[in-house]
C-alpha cells in the first residue's frame, strides 16, 4: 500500500536540544495513525511537520513527504487558527467557495461539513464570531474547515481535549468516518480510551523518539486500565467567598442577541472547588468568565466575600484582579510570544501585588518546579513550549497572583495522566493550605470528582443539577448528569 504522508529520520533542533529525534513512520489512507506520549515529547512537532510547519528558529533535518493534495490541521487550541475579526459563516464561505457552485450548493456543503463536525443547529452557528463559542464548538468547527478543504491528511491535535463525555463519542465517529472516506487521520492524543477505539497504529513517544510502536491493543494493553472513579472526601464547607444572584448573559450576533446563561445561582466557600460541568456549549465558560470580569455583558451580580465586584476587569481594583484570577483553556493565546515564560509569570506577582521583581522570579521558579516545569523550560519564549506545558506554566502565572478564587477552564484537559496528577495534587494542597477558592470548569468527570466538593451541571444556560460530588456522582438525578457519566 503507498503511504500518503512520509516521515523519515525527522529531527527538529531548537536551540541546542533536539525536540524530535530520529523520528519515522507512514500513514495510509483510510487509516488512522496515533501518536501519544507525555507533554513535550515531540507529538505536536511531528504532527505540524506534516504540513512543513516548524518552531521559529528550528533547525530540520530528515524527510517529510506527503501526497498531492491540501493536508487539514485540527490544533489543540483552535482559536489560534481562527479569525476573531470574522464572522464564522464567511471563514466557511471562503473556503467552500474555491470549490466552485452558486449559492445553494456552497451553502449546502458548509451545513453538511458542520453536521458532520457534530455542530448543532448549524445555521446559528454561522452568524456568531469565534469567541462565541465554547472551546469543544471551536473545535468542532475546525474539524470542519478541515473537511471542506478536501484535505487527504488530516492532523488532528488532541480533538476531545475541552471535549464533554458524549460530544467526545461524537468527535470519536466523525474521525472515524473521515477515515471511511479514505483520508489518512494523524491523532496525537493523551487520550488513550479514544486512542484505543480509533487508531490503527499507535507511536509511542517520549523526549522526541520513537520509543514503540504496534497495533492500539499491543501498545495500550498495558497503560490503559480501568479505574474506579476517585471522589474527594467531603469536608466542612466555611463560609461564603463567591457568590453568582441571578447571573443570565447573552452574545451578540447579526441575527440579534443570544442567550447563553439563564438566573444563575451559585456560590463558592473559603477552601471549597466548585466544579462546573456539562456539554460544550452548555454555558460553562461564560459563566466562568462573568465570575472573573470577562464577560462584562451580564445580568445579575458577582459578590466576592459580600461585596460587589465590578462587571469588567478594566472597572476592578488591582486587589480585586489579584483576588479572582482565571487560567484559560487556550493558554497559547494568553502568552505574548516575544517574552520568557518565567518572566511572564513573574509579572503577575509584580503588577499586582507589587513584589520585587527578583523575589518574583524566585517565586516564579518555584511554583513553575511544582508544576513539573524546570528552569530551562521557564526560560524559554512560549514557542519552546508543549501545549500541556504552557497550561501549567498559565496556571502557575495566576496562582503568583496569589488569588483568593481560582476559575479554571479545562487545565487537565491537554494534560497525560501522570502531569494531571500533579496539577491536582497541587491545586488540592493549595486550597487546604490557604483556603484558596476554586471554580474548575470541566468535562472530566475523574478530575471533578477527584478535587470537587460540590457539583453542579449546566444545561443550556442553566443549571439542571448542582450536589455534593460524592452524592451527585454516586445518585445522580437529571438524565444529562447520568448520560455524562456513563459517557465518562
Amino acid at each position: 500500500m503507498i503511504p500518503v504522508a512520509r516521515v523519515r529520520d525527522l529531527r527538529v533542533e531548537i536551540g541546542a536540544r533536539a525536540v524530535v529525534d530520529g523520528v519515522s513512520f507512514e500513514v495510509h489512507a483510510g487509516k488512522v495513525t496515533a501518536l501519544i506520549g507525555p507533554s513535550g515529547s515531540g507529538k505536536t512537532t511531528t504532527g505540524l511537520a506534516l504540513l512543513g510547519e516548524y518552531p521559529r528558529g528550528a533547525k530540520v533535518a530528515g524527510t517529510v513527504r506527503t501526497a498531492q493534495g491540501a493536508v487539514g490541521y485540527v490544533p489543540q487550541h483552535p482559536a489560534a487558527v481562527l479569525n476573531p475579526a470574522r464572522r464564522l459563516g464567511t471563514l466557511l464561505r471562503d473556503i467552500a467557495a474555491r470549490q466552485g457552485g452558486g449559492r445553494p450548493e456552497i451553502r449546502g456543503r458548509i451545513e453538511q461539513a458542520l453536521r458532520l463536525a457534530r455542530i448543532a443547529d448549524p445555521r446559528a452557528v454561522l452568524h456568531r464570531f469565534p469567541h462565541q463559542l465554547s472551546g469543544g464548538q471551536q473545535q468542532r468547527f475546525v474539524v470542519a474547515q478541515a473537511l471542506l478543504l478536501g484535505a487527504r491528511v488530516i492532523v488532528a491535535d488532541e480533538p476531545t481535549t475541552g471535549q464533554d463525555a458524549l460530544t467526545k463519542q461524537g468527535v470519536v465517529a466523525q474521525l472515524a468516518a473521515v477515515a471511511r472516506q479514505g483520508i489518512a487521520v494523524v491523532l496525537l492524543s493523551h487520550d488513550l480510551d479514544v486512542v484505543r477505539e480509533l487508531a490503527d497504529e499507535v507511536i509511542v513517544m517520549r523526549e522526541g523518539r520513537v520509543v514503540g510502536r504496534g497495533t492500539a491493543s499491543s501498545v495500550l494493553s498495558p497503560l490503559v486500565k480501568a479505574a474506579p472513579r476517585a471522589v474527594g472526601a467531603a469536608r466542612p464547607r466555611g463560609p461564603v467567598r463567591l457568590t453568582a444572584q441571578a447571573v443570565s448573559a447573552k452574545h451578540r450576533t447579526a441575527r440579534g442577541a443570544v442567550r447563553v446563561l439563564n438566573d444563575i445561582g451559585l456560590s463558592v466557600a473559603a477552601g471549597e472547588c466548585l466544579a462546573l460541568v456539562g456539554r460544550s456549549g452548555s454555558g460553562k465558560t461564560t459563566l466562568g468568565r462573568c465570575l472573573a470580569g470577562l464577560h462584562a455583558a451580564y445580568e445579575g451580580t458577582v459578590l466576592l466575600d459580600g461585596a460587589p465586584l465590578a462587571r469588567s476587569l478594566r472597572s476592578r481594583s488591582r486587589a480585586e484582579l489579584a483576588a479572582v484570577q482565571y487560567v484559560f483553556q487556550d493558554a497559547k493565546a494568553a502568552f505574548d510570544e516575544h517574552r520568557s515564560v518565567l518572566d511572564q509569570v513573574a509579572r503577575s506577582a509584580v503588577r499586582l501585588r507589587g513584589t520585587d521583581p527578583g523575589e518574583a522570579r524566585r517565586a516564579a521558579a518555584r511554583t513553575l518546579g511544582e508544576l513539573g516545569l524546570s528552569a530551562s523550560l521557564a526560560e524559554r519564549r512560549p514557542g519552546g513550549l508543549s501545549g500541556g506545558e504552557l497550561q501549567r506554566a498559565a496556571l502557575a502565572r495566576a496562582l503568583l497572583a496569589q488569588p483568593r478564587v481560582l476559575v479554571c477552564d479545562e487545565i487537565t484537559s491537554g494534560l497525560d495522566p501522570a502531569t494531571k496528577h500533579t496539577v491536582l495534587g497541587v491545586l488540592d494542597r493549595l486550597r487546604e493550605r490557604t483556603n484558596l477558592s476554586l471554580v474548575l470548569i470541566t468535562h472530566d468527570l475523574t478530575a471533578a470528582g477527584a478535587l470537587a466538593d460540590r457539583i453542579a451541571v449546566l444545561d443550556a444556560g442553566r443549571v439542571v443539577e448542582e450536589g455534593p460530588a460524592r452524592h451527585l456522582i454516586g445518585a445522580p438525578r437529571h438524565p444529562l448528569t447520568k448520560a455524562l457519566l456513563q459517557g465518562g
